[in-house]
């Protein structure tokens, strides 16, 4: 077992550009004193940072996102300016700081790299200027970055069928949009290139596809790439989606850029201590974030010896020249134990903080996993059934206790999760959800009735209800008291949900891939609120709700080398 420590560190010159969005102005108010340092009337936290965000007329705006960085431990916290301008952080540790504008679209930017924060510390009023009259922005090089995938769909022309067909083959992988947006090929290169990223397994571009005709969705995807985004293709003027106004703007983001380059964090998991474990999806490493210092210890996952006992019925890869990475990660909170996956070597890991004793067994058990309530199973489903595992013997013999056979003609799930009374097992299937009952062994396969993609990751809700996210960016709701199955579009257009998780109360939370933002649903309400990442490439992949929070808080680990902390206010 390896063990290396680092202090998270960020180059202040090359932080990530932020996420708000639009060009709406404020409704017309009073403008704010003429002075260095305006009052806010309305702090929302007590002792941190305060100002006041205005344009050149003294006008007050709206949903700017405000940025201080540290710069002793280049931790990023965000808030977002009220109706009247406002905007106020909590309290953060005393130090230089760099204050700027994330992301600030149709304004001039902004950023003064040396400010003292000490408290409540008054920070100068941030007064903004227009780079256009217009509602739409000049397609130049500093606009272009802060732009999301949807908002680059958007601007695109094209059928909502061609952009479904780039959302639903592209939309859950593991890039932005802002490389096929930004290229220029010609229709026979962008054939190959939409093989090559379509076609090879396991996300490194090994073991091809061997079909020799694209599919319908492949065809669409060259065809449209090839027209809007050929040899001679130019930007046109762009129009962001509107800011973030009212609820969505009541929030803390805080991100934590960890120490390495190219790192693709998968999944993330809170334990009882407040610490967040993740773990890295092309490199054989799990880490621990401390949240109060910014600090991130690494542990190295030794290769997965192969297994003595043969899994009946189950190709094993035999580790040795197979590709390390890892997966799934959940912590076990009686225990302490942190329980995980690797990608393509199909094996099952356990690492025990107390003791440093860190382990992978080659089982075939890999990829999306779940962990019961209790920590006593772990449950997948593979081939014609769901197996159920003892976590107290899976690391000696790799085979389950108990299968659930699944009828003929019942599809498989991507996701696998457990109900929070340990009874129930769901999946997102190929167009629909999978349910089990543990206890009868009754499976239902229900699709959805639009027909469209789901195939997610997903939670039970307290009620009983299994979720999970969609690929044309709607969460998929099935209930078992009434065997109906019901869909919810997000509000912003052209994004992806890979996973959807429920917090205690019910509510929904999932990463709007593409969208740039972390989508917010009651489903008694039916009301959505979409809180606006300060990066707009991110991609978000598993998430973890801290319930212990009021309000509860949202963490995820970004496909781009940071971790994220989304705390609401309301």
């Amino acid at each position: 077992m390896q063990r290396l420590v680092f202090t998270s560190s960020l180059g202040l010159g090359a932080v990530a550009l932020g996420a708000l969005l639009s060009a709406q102005t404020s409704p017309s108010v009073p403008p704010a004193s003429a002075g260095k340092t305006s009052a806010v009337t309305s702090a929302r936290f007590s002792g941190g940072p305060h100002g006041v965000v205005k344009n050149v007329k003294g006008f007050p705006i709206e949903g700017l996102m405000v940025q201080l960085i540290s710069h002793q431990t280049s931790i990023r916290t965000t808030v977002y300016t009220n109706q009247q301008g406002e905007y106020d952080f909590p309290r953060l540790e005393r130090g230089d700081y760099v204050l700027r504008l994330a992301r600030p679209l149709e304004f001039r930017p902004y950023r003064r790299d040396s400010v003292r924060i000490d408290g409540a510390t008054p920070l100068p009023d941030i007064v903004v200027e227009k780079i256009s009259e217009s509602e739409y922005l000049p397609p130049t090089p500093d606009i272009l970055p802060q732009l999301t995938g949807a908002e680059w769909l958007a601007n695109i022309p094209g059928t909502q069928q061609e952009k479904d067909a780039v959302v639903g083959t592209c939309g859950s992988s593991c890039h932005s949009f802002q490389m096929q947006m930004r290229a220029r090929y010609s229709e026979a290169d962008w054939r190959k290139i939409v093989h090559r990223m379509t076609d090879y397994s396991y996300r490194i571009l090994l073991e091809p596809n061997r079909r020799t005709e694209f599919t319908p969705e492949q065809e669409l995807v060259v065809k449209w790439l090839s027209r809007v985004r050929g040899p001679d293709a130019t930007n046109p003027p762009l129009k962001p989606f509107p800011r973030p106004i009212g609820a969505a703007t009541r929030a803390v983001v805080t991100e934590y850029e960890l120490p390495w380059t190219t790192v693709n964090i998968h999944d993330v998991a809170g334990d009882a201590e407040g610490s967040i474990w993740f773990n890295i999806n092309r490199s054989p490493f799990i880490g621990k974030l401390d949240p109060k210092t910014g600090k991130v210890t690494s542990y190295r996952v030794p290769p997965a010896p192969p297994m003595k006992i043969k899994v009946p019925n189950h190709p094993i890869k035999d580790p040795p020249g197979v590709h390390p990475g890892l997966h799934w990660i959940q912590v076990d909170h009686k225990t302490g134990l942190v329980w995980f996956s690797d990608t393509w070597a199909q094996a099952l890991g356990r690492f025990d903080p107390r003791t440093g004793d860190i382990q992978q067994v080659n089982t075939g058990l890999f990829g999306n996993v779940a962990l019961s309530p209790d920590g006593k199973f772990i449950y997948r489903h593979d081939g014609a059934a769901i197996k159920k595992y003892d976590t107290a013997t899976v690391m000696k013999t790799g085979l389950p206790v108990k299968e659930y056979p699944l009828p003929k003609g019942t599809s498989g799930t991507y996701g696998n999760f457990v109900s929070r009374d340990g009874r129930y097992f769901g999946g997102g299937a190929r167009q629909g959800i999978l349910w089990l009952d543990t206890q009868t062994g009754e499976v239902r396969d229900v699709p959805v009735v639009s027909g469209a993609a789901v195939n997610g990751r997903g939670d039970f809700d307290p009620e009983g209800n299994a979720w999970s996210g969609g690929k044309l960016g709607t969460l998929v709701k099935y209930d078992p008291k009434t065997n109906v199955i019901s869909e919810y579009t997000a509000p912003t257009p052209h994004v992806a949900f890979y996973t959807a998780r429920s917090d205690d109360n019910g509510e929904i939370w999932a990463g709007e891939m593409h969208g740039g933002r972390i989508a917010r649903f009651n489903p008694h309400t039916k009301l959505w609120i979409e809180y606006v990442l300060p990066t707009p490439l991110s991609q978000d992949y598993h998430s973890w709700i801290d319930n212990s929070t009021t309000p509860v808080s949202y963490w995820y680990g970004d496909q781009y080398g940071y971790i994220v902390h989304v705390q609401p206010l309301q």
